[in-house]
């Protein structure tokens, strides 16, 4: 994994608006790596030694909250994401139009 990759994700993610979530596919695929999400979340998760990004803002496609990231929810929940039931984020209403 090269830092042209790392940074072309990051700047994926640097795009994504307060209020809104992308999933790691999404990501991907605006990368033009369609079957890399699991790539995606790597990244992510090694994002903190690139500089400030808002990966809090990632989720899994069906809305799942990154396993370990604690504060996760609280900061999506300060962005106004809204939450199921099951305590996924309410994909159709805060997806990422890009």
């Amino acid at each position: 994994m090269d830092e042209n990759l790392i940074y072309e994700i990051l700047s994926v993610v640097e795009e994504i608006p307060e209020g809104c979530v992308a999933s790691y596919g999404q990501i991907a695929r605006l990368i033009g790596r369609d079957r890399n999400s699991r790539l995606v979340g790597k990244v992510l998760s090694m994002a903190q030694f690139y500089g400030n990004y808002p990966c809090h803002r990632v989720v899994n496609s069906a809305g799942r909250l990154a396993p370990h990231f604690p504060g996760q929810r609280e900061m999506l929940a300060a962005e106004g994401i809204t939450f199921r039931e099951n305590g996924y984020v309410d994909m159709r209403k805060h997806r990422w139009q890009w």
